[in-house]
């Protein structure tokens, strides 16, 4: 198993951070083990602190405007850096010019560099040269195993004890991964074991011990991979909870998921998540949100299963308005809605420790 921390990071987010494609960068300034960050490059917030940029809670993480200033920063303060991580998640995964430059600056200073792309930097024959003459490691966080490695669905899910829990969204880029960690957290701080289910890249760059990246992988092997994943936790730790990732939303346009967690996974409660302040899907105006009525009814009507409560994303709401807007989910839906970010996970165990209870039984 690998050691953590592997090394020190810059993490690359220009022109992203504090906005929907900034995602990565924002998981890994709010936790990682696999690497100790030490500081973020967008010049648009150079100069603040990283996680008061999105949380307004310092955590000494500095924003700068270029790799070339973080690196000399790093060098000067804080012993170094090892790592450039590309902290973008643009749709399509694609690597624009600027951050290409921004590569092949941080590997002629020596850093390695991990990608969460869908452009395969180790396959691009420049980059790939200048890694070889630097001696530093190029590393694609989406490039798929190879088929012979992968996994078909066998139906041993059944096999799995552990109480499953999924953490879906009516959108992409909505907060799920987040919230999955503030819900795992707390349920080993109220004397749950438990462990998440990664399904992405930004959850794999934090340290997840099991997980996929489900977006890279051929369809045939998805649901597959996902029951892959949870027996091997089971096998491995017997955590009494799973908390499993969604990815996109089940009606996204662009980002259809969820369907494989709860065919593969067989959660048996669901907890969603929601931006009340988006009218859109992320980034297609022309897509109107779905009501998250439609949602709740269409996720319980494929599983079989309950949402048991609502977490939002308070983008664009002060924090009153994210108070109201949990007030208007819990009438509108008879559904407990909460603000984990902002305000802990007290309130969602409450609501899970009856099912948590009755599984025991």
């Amino acid at each position: 198993m690998t050691s953590f921390p592997e090394g020190r990071a810059i993490v690359y987010c220009e022109g992203a951070f504090n906005t929907p494609n900034g995602k990565t960068a924002h998981g890994l300034v709010r936790r990682t083990n696999r690497y100790r960050v030490v500081s973020v490059v967008d010049s648009r917030h150079a100069g603040r602190d990283a996680r008061e940029v999105l949380d307004g809670k310092p955590s000494g993480i500095p924003v700068w405007n270029s790799v070339e200033t973080a690196i000399d920063e790093a060098r000067s303060g804080t012993g170094g850096a090892s790592h450039l991580v590309i902290g973008l998640a643009p749709d399509g995964g694609r690597l624009s010019p600027e951050a290409r430059e921004s590569v092949r600056t941080a590997m002629r200073a020596g850093l390695d560099v991990d990608s969460g792309l869908h452009d395969f930097l180790s396959e691009d024959s420049e980059l790939a040269a200048l890694a070889e003459r630097m001696a530093v490691r190029l590393r694609d966080i989406r490039k798929p195993p190879p088929r012979s490695e992968l996994h078909f669905f066998t139906g041993k899910i059944s096999e799995v004890g552990s109480f499953r829990i999924a953490l879906l969204g009516t959108d992409s880029a909505v907060g799920k991964r987040t919230t999955a960690w503030i819900l795992v957290d707390a349920l080993q701080e109220t004397g749950h074991t438990a462990e998440l289910i990664g399904t992405g890249q930004t959850a794999w760059m934090q340290g997840v011990r099991y997980g996929i990246i489900l977006d890279s992988l051929v369809n045939d092997f998805v649901s597959g991979e996902i029951e892959h994943a949870i027996w091997t936790c089971w096998s491995e730790q017997l955590p009494e909870v799973m908390v499993l990732e969604g990815q996109g939303s089940l009606m996204n346009p662009a980002y259809p998921g969820g369907m494989e967690l709860l065919a593969a996974g067989r959660p048996r409660v669901i907890v969603l998540q929601h931006a009340p302040a988006r009218k859109h899907y992320d980034g297609f105006p022309g897509h109107p949100l779905h009501s998250l009525e439609r949602q709740i009814r269409a996720i319980e009507t494929l599983s079989d299963k309950r949402v048991v409560a609502v977490t939002i994303n308070h983008e664009d709401l002060t924090p009153t308005e994210a108070h109201e807007a949990c007030a208007r989910i819990r009438e509108t839906t008879g559904l407990p809605a909460f603000d984990v970010l902002a305000d802990g996970a007290s309130g969602l165990i409450e609501v899970l420790e009856p099912y948590l209870t009755r599984a025991k039984a």
